[in-house]
């Protein structure tokens, strides 16, 4: 398998300000594993894998990210709420003082690349304060070889300083932390936080702009994985959906859990080379590939522990958010390299707080469209910094946090690859079923990934009436039978066991559609608009 790529190879950072020699260059992942412990930055768990606390953030910040407005991002950026607009004058400033700051310290640089398919590769430079972040740069990223070390140069650059603290009145920034993106300098900077899901994140929001832009190619917040017969199957989804356990099965080889791209070839390709988990309630039983990546060269965040390394999974005491970073090699059954063809299913998973979704349901192209834009799920606690409980919410494209464009650019991309290819889309409900969050209990990951599988295998076959439903609020396509999953549960409303109480919610959650909605009308047609619930409560 995987190893590190040794160098003997020198560098200087003098390019981006830093004068001093204290840099550690392409370390190997047991070098930093080891540093850390040394430096009581971090414990080895039971496992073998190292554990890390991140500190004051434990998810990312989202108010706390800016994309520097200039020439190229000025007209192309939507920006609002989400992608909020930096001075390219106090970016230079601050990028200033960040590297004053680094020229103090002991460094961990590492040369990586994102996009597993050769047209698109993206090469990366990340200069870290932090051993255990630099690791995480390791496993997440893709990794060059020792002869493609002798030559790499960098296009990106990431400058990650967890330990400096903005002065918010001074630097524009909102308070201490930041994670800013600027496309001229192609720099991205974090600072003030440890959270390493920044610097991934960071990288991922670039090429959600180069690839369409300049590359004609869907970037997607999705996972895939490749079947037998070299069938490519796409789950979408936002953290804490199912994205990295479903697309982890034993019968189909892993391409990517988090970020992937979509070419005018169809082809599909990794960004990265590894996977960061949710381990929360983690179980040996129920996802054993998952379980089994935590080893020497993972890294565990905000998890507890006993005094003898022993994980608690259930111990949620820093943050709901726990995390596991590994190189995608942990995983056995993997494609090499993480391109897939061939693309015959794509899956939208959402976590419904309402509980009143379907926990599959087949859906027509317009639907898929109008689902893809409205993007629901509900915010699992942790992911973000002051989410300590579920909320239903709207995230366009199952990534709008890290989406620069409109979301109508991204969907009128996929749009037009699910005709291309002629694949079938689904909605699949991995949130809650009897009930809404507090009442009812979250779907059984049995459950789901029978009906997964019963997609995959062509069981579900053909839309008919005798073989599905459609829901009466929502419109959608349900099988009445599915191998594997009691009948009961591929109703919602049988489960509720109160049928005005169910309506009652599912009109809510429909209106939150429609109104949602209305900010994306002007960029739809009629019969995407007409892909949304066909019911509401007034």
């Amino acid at each position: 398998m995987a190893t590190d790529a040794q160098t003997t190879k020198t560098i200087s950072l003098a390019k981006n300000g830093i004068k001093h020699s204290n840099i550690h260059y392409q370390l190997s992942s047991e070098a930093l594993h080891d540093i850390t412990i040394e430096k009581g930055m971090g414990v080895e768990s039971s496992l073998g894998a190292l554990a890390v606390n991140t500190g004051e953030f434990t998810g990312r910040s989202p108010m706390d990210r800016f994309i520097v407005k200039d020439e190229i991002t000025a007209d192309r950026i939507w920006w609002g709420d989400i992608n909020i607009p930096f001075d390219s004058a106090q970016f230079d400033t601050l990028h200033d003082k960040v590297i004053a700051y680094l020229n103090e310290k002991e460094l961990f640089v590492r040369d990586a690349y994102a996009c597993a398919e050769d047209d698109y590769r993206l090469n990366i430079r990340v200069i870290n304060e932090y051993p255990w972040s630099n690791m995480f740069v390791y496993n997440m990223f893709l990794r060059p070889s020792e002869d493609e070390l002798a030559e790499f140069e960098p296009e990106w650059t990431v400058i990650n300083a967890p330990g400096f603290m903005a002065d918010a009145a001074v630097d524009g920034t909102r308070q201490h932390n930041f994670a800013i993106l600027n496309f001229t300098r192609k720099i991205a900077l974090v600072g003030g936080t440890g959270y390493t899901g920044e610097i991934k994140k960071g990288i991922f929001s670039a090429l959600n702009f180069i690839l369409p832009v300049y590359k004609n190619t869907l970037p997607m917040h999705c996972s895939a994985n490749v079947g037998e017969d070299g069938d490519t199957a796409i789950f979408f989804g936002l953290s804490g959906t199912g994205k990295t356990t479903l697309s982890t099965d034993p019968n189909r080889k892993l391409i990517g859990d988090d970020e992937h791209g979509w070419t005018e070839k169809n082809t599909v390709f990794n960004f990265e080379g590894g996977c960061y988990a949710k381990v929360i309630n983690l179980s040996k039983d129920k996802e054993p590939e998952i379980y089994g990546a935590i080893k020497k060269g993972a890294i565990l965040e905000n998890v507890i522990m006993d005094d003898n390394g022993v994980i608690d999974f259930e111990d949620t005491s820093i943050t709901q958010n726990t995390r596991v970073s590994y190189p995608i090699y942990h995983i056995d059954n993997i494609q090499q390299p993480s391109i897939g063809k061939n693309v015959k299913n794509v899956f939208f998973l959402t976590a419904d707080a309402f509980g009143v979704l379907p926990p599959i349901s087949k859906l027509t192209p317009a639907q898929a469209a109008y689902h893809f834009i409205s993007g629901y799920t509900a915010k699992v606690a942790g992911t973000e910094a002051g989410v300590v409980e579920p909320q239903p919410s709207f995230s366009a494209c199952f990534g709008a946090p890290f989406m620069p464009l409109h979301p109508a650019k991204y969907a009128e991309m996929l749009s037009n690859k699910m005709t291309e290819s002629g694949v079938d889309v689904w909605l699949v409900n991995t949130g809650w079923t009897g009930g809404p969050y507090g009442v009812g209990t979250r779907m059984k990951l049995k459950y789901t990934r029978a009906m997964i599988s019963a997609v995959l295998n062509g069981d579900l076959g053909l839309y008919s009436y005798d073989k599905y439903h459609i829901h009466s609020v929502f419109g959608v396509a349900q099988p009445r039978e599915c191998p594997g999953v009691p009948t009961e549960v591929l109703s919602p409303r049988t489960t509720w066991n109160n049928d005005e109480a169910y309506y009652k919610t599912a009109f809510k959650l429909s209106n939150a559609f429609r109104e949602n909605f209305k900010k994306f009308e002007a960029h739809a047609n009629e019969e995407i608009r007409r892909g949304g619930p066909q019911r509401y409560a007034f």
